[in-house]
């Protein structure tokens, strides 16, 4: 039998209607201890560690000077804290519509210019306990420097801060506006492991659906149909943000960065393809269901009517000398009861042949 997935949530709380914009309002607390994650690097140079407390957070700052020849990524784990998200928008300037953004999870994927930074809302996918699950993540580019914000722990990021500790890469050399293209890159390709999974349970359902159409069957359809719509709500967005940050004039990305996101828009494209896709065979199983359940019965009734058709002529015969009139001479006749089992069973027989004849059955 197929084990139903768990759904992750269509909705998240939100703040009292009437609330003043751009206030925050504590998330509920997913991590032990928020953590400040610091990489500061350039060519020749790798500086990583984690931040102890938001007072280290000028010294930060003092780091994006003009001609820096680098980048500065502050990754912060954890939403729960209001307090610290204020200092870190505080500090780096940070506008309040963008931070309460952050903290108010379920956001659409945008990207919004404001004044001297840009900000990104993208949705991570990657696998759950038996669904896929999403997590929200916020990423702040300015001149030299990108700040990014995960709900949870876990790391998407893992693979792009270890191309930064081997070095003699482009992430070494193109700024920060490279870096924020490595992590949106990041984020995109989870898509596909999600992906794959959605193909192999698809296979897995046409294969039940074959064998064994059962009500089961037909429930996992509808929760597979409704896993699918959710990433396509995400994904369609994020191909327009992708959309966005290498087809319009931004400040913040260079020209040589764009021909980069041109591809991620690529990768965004292909595995919306693919969804689609797969919402085709999702939609289009239910009508296998339906199908191979007709099927079935039609297979049912064929042999019921083939007793039926065999034992009506039989029922005719006992019915006739069932009658019990006087003058019948079979009934007083030696050989009556056995002749009329034999009749029966030839005509039996010869309706059999013929129902075979005629590829009935």
């Amino acid at each position: 039998m197929i084990q139903l997935p768990r759904l992750p949530r269509l909705t998240h709380r939100r703040a009292a209607p009437g609330t003043a914009p751009g206030t925050l309002h504590p998330r509920e607390q997913r991590v032990q201890q928020i953590e400040l994650r610091l990489m500061c690097f350039g060519r020749e140079t790798l500086e990583e560690r984690n931040l102890g407390s938001v007072d280290e957070l000028p010294a930060v700052a003092e780091l994006v000077r003009p001609g820096f020849p680098g980048a500065v990524w502050l990754d912060v784990v954890g939403l729960h804290d209001v307090e610290l998200l204020a200092a870190v928008g505080r500090c780096f300037g940070l506008h309040p519509l963008a931070l309460e953004d952050v903290a108010n999870l379920g956001q659409r994927p945008k990207v919004e210019p404001y004044g001297e930074h840009l900000f990104i809302v993208l949705d991570h996918l990657h696998a759950g306990d038996q669904a896929f699950a999403v997590e929200q993540i916020s990423l702040f580019l300015l001149p030299g420097l990108v700040i990014t914000f995960q709900e949870v722990p876990g790391d998407p990021f893992a693979p792009v801060r270890e191309r930064i500790r081997r070095g003699g890469n482009r992430l070494r050399t193109l700024g920060a506006d490279y870096l924020a293209y490595a992590l949106i890159d990041s984020v995109v390709d989870h898509f596909f492991p999600v992906l794959e999974s959605f193909g192999e349970r698809i296979e897995t359902l046409e294969e039940e659906l074959v064998d064994r159409p059962e009500p089961a069957v037909l429930e996992h359809i509808y929760r597979l149909r409704r896993e699918l719509l959710m990433m396509r709500r995400i994904a369609w967005p994020e191909r327009d943000v992708l959309s966005t940050l290498y087809r319009d004039e931004l400040p913040l990305i260079g020209p040589e960065t764009q021909v980069f996101l041109r591809d991620c828009h690529d990768h965004a494209v292909r595995a919306l393809e693919i969804l689609e896709t797969y919402r085709e065979l999702a939609g289009s199983m239910l009508d296998v269901y339906l199908s191979s359940l007709s099927h079935r019965m039609n297979e049912v009734m064929k042999v019921l009517t083939i007793i039926a058709t065999i034992f009506i002529p039989l029922t005719f015969i006992a019915g006739v000398y069932g009658m019990n009139f006087a003058r019948m001479p079979e009934l007083h006749w030696r050989w009556g009861y056995p002749a009329s089992l034999g009749m029966m069973a030839v005509v039996a027989a010869a309706l059999v042949y013929y129902f075979r004849r005629k590829g009935w059955f």
